[in-house]
């Protein structure tokens, strides 16, 4: 995997770097997982409307007890839009978070279901393989160069340098054994992030960090373009 730390320190920025890496003409698809707990928290206010849909379906997972909620049980994530996981996120980071509901009904949450409040230091890559819950996984897949447009996509294309460059590379997707995927992810989240991932500020406890997964050429090309879309400043 390769990391591109981003100029994205606070809610805000978040916002629209989720918004850019999913509106731009190289995206084949995305997944976000997203946890009961968090449309259940997040959009607990009734204020969101865009998370109506989120909020009622996380209702009805937390009002089955077919579903152990401390479990890893599939049935407790839901496919997310790219505004419903930026909506989501603005409400646990936004300034004054922690006192407008989200935050404190997510820690009610986590207590009754018996799931433990960690102390870890958000955004701390060595946490993740102890993360449980993890309240989101969020990703976007991009098109294999073979399906880019010699103008649609010439841009992407161009970045490579010498057309032979480019040549190469798609050679060399064609040409592997096991098909190569091309994923931007952002870090897996849970509650250490939602709950103490941004001050009272909104200010991120630590520059936002997008994982790739592929060419590093054609993925560098991208994350500038989020950049420039979400009018990140350096």
């Amino acid at each position: 995997m390769i990391a591109f730390e981003l100029p994205a320190h606070s809610v805000d920025d978040v916002v629209r770097v989720v918004r850019a890496l999913g509106s731009h003409r190289y995206v084949a698809g995305r997944l976000h997982l997203v946890h009961a707990f968090v449309f259940a928290a997040a959009g607990g206010d009734g204020k969101t409307s865009a998370l109506d849909a989120a909020r009622t379906w996380a209702e009805g997972v937390l009002a089955d007890e077919s579903i152990d909620k401390d479990s890893r049980d599939e049935r407790l994530l839901r496919r997310a839009s790219d505004e419903e996981l930026a909506l989501a996120l603005e409400a646990f980071w936004r300034p004054g978070a922690a006192g407008d509901g989200a935050q404190e009904r997510l820690m009610e949450l986590l207590v009754r279901h018996g799931l433990e409040v960690p102390r870890s230091t958000p955004f701390d890559e060595t946490a993740e393989d102890d993360m449980h819950p993890v309240l989101v996984d969020a990703g976007w897949e991009l098109l294999p160069l073979a399906q880019l447009d010699p103008e649609r996509h010439k841009g992407a294309i161009q970045a490579f340098g010498e057309p032979i460059a480019f040549d190469v590379a798609r050679f060399e997707e064609e040409s592997a054994y096991e098909p190569i995927s091309y994923l931007q992810e952002l870090p897996a989240l849970g509650a250490a992030e939602l709950l103490r991932g941004a001050d009272g500020e909104g200010l991120l406890a630590s520059p936002l960090t997008v994982w790739a997964e592929g060419n590093e050429t054609y993925h560098d090309y991208i994350v500038r373009g989020v950049i420039r879309a979400a009018k990140l400043q350096a």
